[in-house]
C-alpha cells in the first residue's frame, strides 16, 4: 500500500513539472470550445485515477461491461467519445436519438437519459471552478455515453432479447452484435452514421411504429393491451433473420397464413395449418412424464417451431415416415382397436428394415408401446396424409411444408391442428410458383394424374393413364422428385400485430407466446 501511494506521488510530482508527454488532445479540445485555460491544466494521470474508481463502481450495471472495460484499456482510459463527439454535436445528437426511443416503444431512462442529459449541462455549463471538479463529470459522462450508445445502437438494430433464449420452438440463428461489432461502435469516426445505420428500414417496422404513434395519441394510456402488443412485435421486427434471397415464403403462424413475397410484389397468399398447440400444464406434466416414464402421462406439443431455411426439393405423391411420437400416440392405438387399420389406410410396417407384410396379424398387445420395434410409413396416394405434395428444406425439426387429405381444414377459424408441419391451401399453384420451367411443372402435373398444360405432350400423359388402369399389370404408385427454383426462402414466423393499409391487424396468441416475450422485455419498456 505504502509503495502504491508513493508511486502515485511521484507520478504526480512529474506530472506538475511536465515530464510527461504534450497536453492530453481532451485538454486542447475543452480549451479551445470553452474559451478557458483552464482545461490545459487537464491531466491524464489524476484522471486516470477518478476515471479507474467510475468505472469499477459502475461496471456491474453496464450493458457490455467487458466491451467497454476492453476499450478503455486500450485507449488509455482516455474519454475518447467526448474529445471526438462533445464540440461536434454527436452527444447532442445521441441525446436526441435516445429521447427519440420512446417511438420504438422503449423507456428512454434505461440509456441513462436523465444522468446523461444533467452531466452534459454541468459540463456545457462551464462553472468548475479548478480542474480536479471538471475529472469526474468528465468520466462519468463518458462512461454513461459510452454505454448508451452500445446499448441503444443494439436494442434498436438487434432487438432488446435474444429470443433463442426465450422459446424451445425457436431456431432461428438471428444475427446478434458480437464484442467486434460493438467494439467498433465505440472506435467509430462518426457517430451520427452509427446511429442512423442502427434503425430498421423495413416497411413492416416503419409501418407498425407509426401506428405505435397513433394508438398512443388515441388511447392516451400506456398501459392499454393494445399498445403492449405492437410494442412486443416491434420487437420481434428487430430481429435480425439470416434471409439472403429476394424470394421469401412466409408463414405467419397466428395468422394462420402464407405469403409469398419477390422483394415487395406479392406472388401468392393463401390459409395454413400449423401444429396443436401444447397442452395446458405442459411444464408440470412433463416433469410428471420424466419421473414416470409412462407414454400415458406424456403432455402433447405439437407447435410448429420458427425457422428460416431454403427450399431444395419437392416430393411428388411422397411416403409418409410416420415419427415415433405419432406411431406411440395414435397409430398403436388405431392398430390395436382395429386389425385392417393398417392395410386400408395404405400404411407399411417394417422391423430392422424390413417389411411386414401382414400387419394385419402382429399381437400389439405382445409389444410394450414406449418400446415399439416397428417403423411405420404411409404409401403414396389419396389417402396419404401428406397429400400430393411435399416441400423440403433443411432444418432440424424434420418440419416441411405439404399438401393435405384433409381439406376441411382450411375452413376452421383456428387452424392450429397439425402434428407441426406446415399443411398448405394450394399446394398446385405453390409447385408451381417452385419448379423452375414449364416442362417440369407438366412433369409434375402428370405425375398427379393432371393434364400437362402444354397441349402437344397429351399423348405422354394418355400413357401414364393407360397404365394406372392397366387391369393385366399392378399398377404402383410410388414418389417422384423435382429440383425447385435456386434461392427460394422459407420463414415460419409469429406475429400477432402487424400494419397494414394504415391499420393494425391482430390476431390471437395461439401458443401463448407473448406474455413470454413481453416478461422478457417489459423491463426496456
Amino acid at each position: 500500500m505504502k509503495k502504491t501511494l508513493l508511486f502515485l506521488a511521484l507520478c504526480l510530482f512529474l506530472s506538475s513539472c511536465g515530464w510527461f508527454n504534450k497536453q492530453p488532445e481532451i485538454a486542447t479540445v475543452l480549451a479551445k470550445h470553452f474559451d478557458n485555460k483552464l482545461y490545459k491544466k487537464f491531466d491524464t494521470v489524476a484522471y486516470d485515477l477518478i476515471f479507474s474508481k467510475k468505472m469499477d463502481e459502475v461496471r456491474h450495471n453496464l450493458s457490455n461491461p467487458k466491451v467497454t472495460k476492453a476499450f478503455y484499456a486500450a485507449h488509455k482510459n482516455n474519454p475518447i467519445l467526448i474529445t471526438r463527439f462533445y464540440t461536434n454535436g454527436g452527444i447532442d445528437t445521441l441525446e436526441s436519438y435516445l429521447k427519440g426511443s420512446k417511438a420504438d416503444g422503449f423507456n428512454p431512462e434505461i440509456f441513462h437519459l436523465n444522468e446523461l442529459t444533467g452531466l452534459l449541462k454541468t459540463l456545457d455549463s462551464n462553472k468548475f471552478k479548478n480542474i480536479e471538479e471538471v475529472y469526474p463529470v468528465i468520466a462519468e459522462l463518458e462512461i454513461k455515453t459510452a454505454d448508451a450508445l452500445l446499448k441503444y445502437s443494439s436494442f434498436i438494430k438487434y432487438g432488446s432479447v435474444n429470443p433463442l433464449r426465450l422459446f424451445n420452438r425457436y431456431s432461428i440463428a438471428v444475427k446478434r452484435p458480437d464484442s467486434l461489432k460493438l467494439d467498433s461502435v465505440l472506435n467509430t469516426e462518426d457517430l451520427v452514421s452509427v446511429l442512423k445505420n442502427a434503425q430498421p428500414t423495413s416497411k413492416s417496422y416503419v409501418d407498425l411504429k407509426r401506428e405505435l404513434a397513433v394508438y398512443r395519441d388515441n388511447l392516451k394510456s400506456e398501459n392499454d393491451p393494445a399498445i403492449r402488443i405492437i410494442k412486443l412485435n416491434m420487437e420481434r421486427l428487430r430481429w435480425q433473420l439470416p434471409i439472403q434471397t429476394d424470394e421469401v415464403v412466409m408463414v405467419n403462424i397466428p395468422d394462420f397464413s402464407l405469403t409469398w413475397f419477390n422483394k415487395s410484389d406479392t406472388l401468392t397468399h393463401m390459409n395454413v395449418c400449423v401444429g396443436g398447440k401444447r397442452e395446458e400444464g405442459y411444464a408440470e406434466k412433463m416433469k410428471a412424464y420424466l419421473k414416470s416414464g409412462n407414454l400415458d402421462d406424456k403432455p402433447k406439443n405439437h407447435e410448429t417451431p420458427q425457422l428460416v431455411s431454403v427450399f431444395n426439393a419437392i416430393q411428388v405423391n411422397p411416403i409418409w415416415n410416420i415419427p415415433v411420437s405419432i406411431a406411440q400416440s395414435e397409430i398403436y392405438w388405431q392398430a390395436r382397436k382395429d386389425p385392417y387399420y393398417l392395410s386400408n389406410n395404405n400404411i407399411k410396417v417394417y422391423m430392422r428394415g424390413k417389411q411386414v407384410y401382414d400387419p394385419d396379424t402382429i399381437q400389439w398387445d405382445q409389444y410394450p408401446r414406449e418400446k415399439l420395434p416397428f417403423e411405420f410409413k404411409q404409401g403414396s396416394g389419396e389417402g396419404n396424409a401428406l397429400g400430393k405434395f411435399k416441400f423440403i428444406f433443411d432444418n432440424s425439426s424434420s418440419i416441411y411444408l405439404h399438401d393435405t387429405n384433409n381439406k376441411r381444414g382450411f375452413k376452421l377459424a383456428n387452424r392450429a391442428i397439425s402434428h407441426g408441419c406446415v399443411r398448405i391451401e394450394k399446394p398446385l399453384e405453390f409447385a408451381q410458383l417452385m419448379v423452375r420451367n414449364k416442362s417440369q411443372y407438366d412433369d409434375l402435373r402428370m405425375d398427379v394424374n393432371l393434364p400437362p398444360v402444354d397441349t402437344t405432350r397429351m399423348p405422354q400423359f394418355k400413357k401414364k393413364q393407360a397404365k394406372r388402369i392397366d387391369t393385366l399389370n399392378v399398377f404402383q404408385l410410388k414418389p417422384t422428385w423435382f429440383a425447385t427454383r435456386k434461392k427460394v426462402s422459407v420463414v415460419i414466423s409469429y406475429y400477432t400485430a402487424w400494419a397494414e393499409n394504415g391499420k393494425v391487424q391482430f390476431r390471437p396468441d395461439v401458443y401463448n407466446y407473448d406474455g413470454i416475450l413481453w416478461d422478457a422485455i417489459k423491463k426496456y419498456m
